[in-house]
């Protein structure tokens, strides 16, 4: 029996598995954290691929998605948040002069996307955007059948549009991007800056409130709250308008903790795109759906990146 491995690295947490040549039930799976003092990342990667690697049956490839802006062609990670030491790490490379089988390196959030296209919401679209919207903003696209990566594996940071170039400062570093107006973080820090100005709100001042507290106190009807996710939402509409506008997909599909608002995020982002965009078209049979993958959205694009081969 022919198998496939697919590893998902994040920043915390972990991930391989290994499956057969068809479906998305894998055949064993393991789970550890990232890091641990001692240990190298890059060992223990390869010791949860040792751990879930087939004894009876022959490895095709191995699809790893990984964080931060990638090599896809060389397979080098540039730079990877949250583990010191990887810069310019020829991840590739490493694992093939270990496991002498294919190795395909993507980027986390193109791989999600990926998965979602291949195996979860965006099943029988072509075109599809995907926006995971959480502590910060990632994504990838689909058009015309094909993950774009860029020339150099470098395409669809989605979440680094630049909506007011006078705006917040984004996480990257640049003012102004939709991360800075959109994401779990932007909302918490919106509404720490006006609860500090003296806005009346139930939420309290300090501790600072989470995403998940202020999503609360908006269902509540609390103005502050409701006003942080129309205010995220508006931005969203922006920058997903510029999106619908480059690539015309058939379906937005959206994951993250912060897409679980719901409504309170969703209604006024699709307020601001009917108000965006240059025609009713590319909205009258755009499809909006939740991420159906959920945790499994990027080891699942690294199966597949795997068979891609």
């Amino acid at each position: 029996m022919e198998t496939y491995l697919a590893v998902d690295i994040g920043g915390t947490r972990l991930r391989a598995a290994s499956y057969p040549a068809d479906g998305i039930q894998p055949i064993e799976q393991s789970r550890i954290p990232t890091r641990v003092v001692g240990s190298s990342p890059v060992q223990r990667i390869i010791d949860q691929v040792k751990k879930v690697w087939p004894k009876d049956s022959s490895v095709r490839a191995i699809g790893v998605a990984a964080p931060g802006p990638i090599d896809t062609d060389k397979g080098i990670i540039y730079s990877a948040p949250n583990i010191p030491g990887w810069e310019n790490l020829p991840l590739r490379d490493l694992l093939e002069d270990v496991f002498h089988v294919p190795v395909r390196l993507g980027n986390d959030a193109n791989m999600a996307a990926l998965g979602e296209w291949k195996y979860g919401a965006g099943i029988g679209h072509n075109d599809v955007l995907y926006f995971t919207i959480s502590t910060g903003i990632g994504g990838g696209v689909i058009s015309a059948g094909r993950l774009l990566v860029g020339a150099w594996g470098l395409a669809a940071e989605v979440g680094h549009v630049t909506i007011d170039p006078n705006g917040p400062l984004c996480g990257c570093g640049i003012r102004g991007h939709l991360e800075a107006f959109s994401s779990g973080t932007a909302i918490a820090r919106y509404v720490a800056s006006e609860l500090a100005d003296g806005v009346p709100s139930i939420l309290p001042a300090s501790p600072a409130p989470t995403t998940l507290e202020i999503a609360a106190a908006a269902h509540n009807g609390d103005p502050l709250a409701k006003a942080a996710f129309d205010r995220a939402g508006y931005y969203l509409g922006l920058g997903v308008a510029n999106y619908l506008h480059i690539f015309n997909p058939s379906i937005l599909i959206f994951g993250g903790g912060v897409s679980r608002a719901g409504g309170l995020l969703f209604d006024p982002m699709r307020a601001a795109l009917k108000s965006q965009v240059l025609s009713p078209a590319y909205v009258d049979r755009l499809a909006v759906a939740q991420a159906a993958l959920g945790d499994d959205g990027g080891l699942l694009g690294a199966l597949a990146l795997a068979r891609s081969g």
